[in-house]
């Protein structure tokens, strides 16, 4: 006789109704919001070819007789990502050592730094940029500031979550040691949290680049600004001109940033 145990594997018995519920679901909410809104898709489907014959017509060629005027702008934008990366990443620390429940005992305390940073990042950096544009008048500092907060919202939260995976073993290993606060955070936290951080701050910076540019639609300055004086002039051709240039940013900044992450992190 046979007494080897015949092992069964188990199948997937994920019920089926579920998944047509939610599918159902999804397409009930998606016919529901363009009732509501009063969009129709057949309109966005019809206009679709007048879309693209505008684009091609009116955009193209592009025309960069101004081109060198644009440098001064692409400096301004790229002035801002860095400016608002490097503050913000001094007061994202902070922060993030006091959410993190590795570095803070204190539950009050990281409550609240929790609420004030989930207000700034839940804030989107156009609104905060339009907002600060009523107190301080259109400029650089505006875009600056914007960003600040908005990093500054992003970035504690992530490292606040890079602090809490750190393995606990080697703090309390300190901890048993006599070793003070401050030494259990230069030797046991910051060595760890290293990678976390370079990664992380780098991924600010090309959120921040892109963002920069479009600050400047609402008058927060940089590129976005001639962008905009460009299409309400109705010149097209500089404008697309002008785009290209900050696609081209954007794509050597993601360039650069993966070249810096995969030789540190």
């Amino acid at each position: 006789m046979n007494n080897k145990t015949i092992q069964k594997i188990p199948l997937d018995h994920r019920d089926s109704k579920k998944i047509y519920a939610v599918v159902a679901a999804i397409f009930a909410v998606l016919i529901f919001s363009g009732f509501y809104l009063e969009i129709s898709f057949i309109e966005m489907l019809m206009g679709l070819p007048s879309f693209v014959m505008f684009f091609f017509e009116k955009f193209f060629p592009p025309n960069a007789d101004n081109f060198q005027q644009y440098i001064p702008a692409v400096v301004d934008t790229l002035g801002y990502a860095v400016i608002s990366t490097y503050i913000s990443t001094i007061f994202a620390f902070i922060f993030g050592i006091l959410i993190s429940e590795n570095t803070n005992k204190f539950k009050t305390l990281r409550v609240i730094t929790r609420g004030f940073v989930s207000i700034l990042r839940n804030i989107p950096f156009i609104i905060w940029g339009a907002l600060l544009v009523y107190i301080f008048g259109i400029g650089g500092i505006v875009g600056v500031l914007a960003l600040i907060l908005v990093t500054i919202g992003f970035l504690s939260k992530s490292y606040a979550e890079s602090i809490d995976e750190i393995s606990g073993d080697k703090l309390e290993a300190l901890r048993a040691n006599g070793s003070s606060y401050f030494q259990i955070l230069f030797h046991g936290v910051i060595p760890q949290f290293v990678p976390a951080w370079i990664n992380w701050t780098l991924f600010a910076f090309e959120i921040n680049v892109r963002a920069s540019a479009v600050l400047g639609l609402v008058g927060a300055g940089g590129i976005g600004v001639l962008i905009d004086t460009n299409i309400n002039l109705f010149k097209y051709g500089e404008a697309i001109t002008i785009i290209a240039v900050v696609v081209m940013i954007i794509l050597l900044t993601e360039l650069v940033t993966n070249s810096i992450r995969k030789r540190f992190v």
